[in-house]
């Protein structure tokens, strides 16, 4: 074993192989790559002139007839579905907010504006940044919904109402919530230090 700062006995030269002789063999030059279509200077200008006029004309056409036929579907629908899931869930949370906000400074109908305007921008915040913060003040949000509808629902509609609750929060979730994982990360850190 040699001293930490002495140097190590001399090396032998190394000697040289023949590339033939090589394991593995030397890389072979690649074949040469063809050339990235630039739109500007390889598509015929002609082309690009043609593309365009028919984008115009499927624009022009949607515009047209498009628009006005999801219109008249939209007008010939029964939306009272939809209503009625939002009486289902909104009308208890107002209620709730109703009779627990006797005696604060905060009206019922301003409670209830709040809690829409809490729940409008973490869904937003969550589903545009992804922020940790408007994830957990989502999943509050739609918890303490829950309860609400719960507590102010009719005994009788009472699991049907909070289903209803969940369900609508859940339709939120999977934008509140994209993209998280519920599989741990696992990072591994190498360090190469020398030995000592």
């Amino acid at each position: 074993m040699t001293e930490p700062n002495k140097p190590d006995p001399a090396v032998p030269p190394l000697t040289t192989i023949d590339d033939s002789q090589r394991i593995p063999r030397p890389r072979q030059p690649a074949a040469p790559q063809a050339e990235p279509i630039r739109a500007a200077q390889d598509v015929p200008a002609g082309a690009i002139a043609a593309v365009g006029a028919v984008g115009v004309i499927a624009v022009i056409l949607t515009l047209k007839w498009g628009v006005p036929k999801v219109i008249d579907w939209y007008h010939h629908q029964d939306w009272s579905w939809f209503t009625q899931w939002t009486a289902t869930v909104a009308d208890p949370v107002h209620a709730y907010l109703g009779a627990h906000t006797a005696g604060l400074p905060l009206t019922a109908s301003s409670a209830f504006l709040i809690w829409l305007g809490v729940g409008a921008v973490s869904l937003g915040l969550s589903w545009l940044t992804g922020a940790v913060g408007a994830r957990l003040t989502w999943i509050a949000h739609g918890v303490c919904s829950v309860l609400m509808v719960w507590d102010a629902s009719p005994a009788a509609g009472r699991p049907v109402a909070a289903a209803l609750a969940v369900l609508a929060w859940t339709i939120g979730s999977f934008f509140a919530l994209r993209g998280l994982s519920l599989r741990p990360r696992i990072n591994i850190h190498t360090h190469n230090h020398p030995a000592r």
